[in-house]
């Protein structure tokens, strides 16, 4: 584990050194700031108009303010990791250094690993940010921190699928924008498949299969605060499965090189 922590350092270091982790964490915060702001206005508004007509039905903060905002930035991260992991090895081979890391001691899966995990903790900067945001709430108001966790984890669950989807796309092509995009298709397709699922696309057969395939599926219980198994297995299966085939192809541009 030492060289895939040294791989994991430098990754990091790449980014920081350049403006992109700084304009993407600033994006993100912008524009879950923005969306936070919205929601809890809203929130606010809806309970005063029902004092108003004298309702007294509680609002939940952890389904009314927290699920949506957790759902919300979980999409966010479908545009933004694509940019997370588009140089990850398009970029080692555009720049001609991906030969060095072939050829050199260190074996293919600490390399991948190294570079998968400096791009986690690049999006889990991200998500740090947003707690600041829900800081307010539990100093104004009493929400569950328990499904909060749990949000928190599905949501790094799904990132973690993509960027290593984004991984293994990396290195197909020594371009960063191809990359981007291709990673993005993909994302936006596994996005996708949870509503062609929904619709009854073509057999109830088909459509449980696409169910099944949807990212956003199987966030639904981490979003309710239920730790279910069966959905952290599917991203940790396709975490799993993005970083094998990541592996794979390292392997065969070890070959050739």
């Amino acid at each position: 584990m030492r060289n895939t922590w040294i791989i994991c350092r430098k990754e990091l270091r790449s980014y920081f050194v350049s403006p992109i982790a700084y304009l993407l964490l600033a994006m993100f915060a912008i524009i879950f700031g923005y969306l936070f702001t919205s929601y809890v206005s809203d929130f606010v508004r809806y309970g005063m108009a029902m004092q108003m007509r004298g309702e007294s039905f509680p609002m939940n903060v952890n389904e009314e303010l927290i699920r949506p905002l957790l759902g919300t930035a979980g999409f966010l991260g479908l545009f933004l990791i694509p940019l997370v992991t588009m140089r990850l090895f398009a970029e080692e081979k555009r720049n001609g250094t991906i030969e060095l890391l072939t050829t050199s001691p260190v074996r293919d899966f600490e390399v991948v690993l190294g570079k998968w995990l400096a791009s986690m903790l690049v999006y889990a900067l991200m998500l740090v940010l947003t707690g600041l945001n829900l800081i307010w709430l539990f100093k104004y108001g009493n929400p569950d921190w328990k499904p909060l966790v749990i949000g928190y984890l599905g949501v790094l669950l799904q990132a973690g699928a993509m960027l290593a989807i984004g991984a293994f796309i990396s290195t197909l092509t020594r371009n960063q924008i191809v990359a981007g995009g291709a990673t993005f298709a993909v994302c936006l397709l596994l996005w996708l498949a949870g509503i062609a699922g929904g619709n009854g696309f073509e057999s109830s057969t088909m459509s449980q299969v696409f169910s099944y395939l949807s990212l956003i599926t199987h966030y639904e219980s981490f979003s309710k605060g239920v730790l279910a198994s069966k959905d952290a297995v599917y991203y940790v299966t396709l975490i799993f499965l993005g970083l094998f085939l990541t592996v794979r192809s390292i392997e065969s541009l070890r070959w050739r090189s």
